[in-house]
């Protein structure tokens, strides 16, 4: 499946993207928030590549679309379908080198517009770790409502960290609040 903004592809991953998103996820600063470690190694992001590129978009699970700019690989969104298919989890990265040019808004706009406008979905949920205001911010300007804060609640790379949770309705999407 592909998906496309101005700018941006959003397809499945290809065995040729494992050196790009090795080299984006062993980044300490793209790391950080999230749950795995750096450096993230070819081998892993090899494994990783082949099991989401045999992955079924339209099934229950996570699937990862790769995100790519002028023939490059920036990035990735993930959406994890619930069993019954009207709400959806959603993560994005983007490598450092990519970021503060609206890739990820516009990346994770388009797959919430394929999500609530093709697939029907009722909700999208998300959620980041308190102190990336950049995620949280990003969420926010794409009308996702914070619906809570988890107070230490996730022990991640040594420490207890607070989560933002944050849900965006279709009808919330519908009437513009996005």
């Amino acid at each position: 499946m592909r998906l496309t903004t101005e700018r941006l592809v959003l397809r499945p991953f290809t065995p040729a993207d494992a050196p790009a998103f090795a080299a984006y996820r062993s980044d300490p600063d793209v790391a950080r928030y999230q749950g795995w470690d750096a450096p993230f190694s070819l081998a892993q992001a090899e494994e990783f590549v082949r099991e989401v590129g045999a992955a079924d978009p339209t099934a229950p699970g996570w699937y990862q679309f790769a995100v790519e700019a002028d023939g490059v690989l920036v990035g990735d969104v993930g959406v994890g379908l619930h069993e019954n298919r009207m709400q959806a989890d959603l993560g994005y990265t983007l490598a450092t080198a990519h970021q503060g040019r609206g890739y990820a808004t516009e990346a994770v706009r388009r797959v919430l517009a394929y999500l609530f406008e093709v697939r029907g979905l009722h909700r999208v949920a998300a959620e980041c770790d308190a102190r990336n205001v950049r995620s949280a911010r990003l969420l926010t300007r794409l009308g996702f409502r914070q619906e809570g804060r988890r107070v230490r609640s996730t022990w991640m790379k040594g420490e207890w960290t607070d989560d933002l949770l944050f849900g965006l309705l279709a009808a919330d999407w519908r009437s513009g609040g996005a």
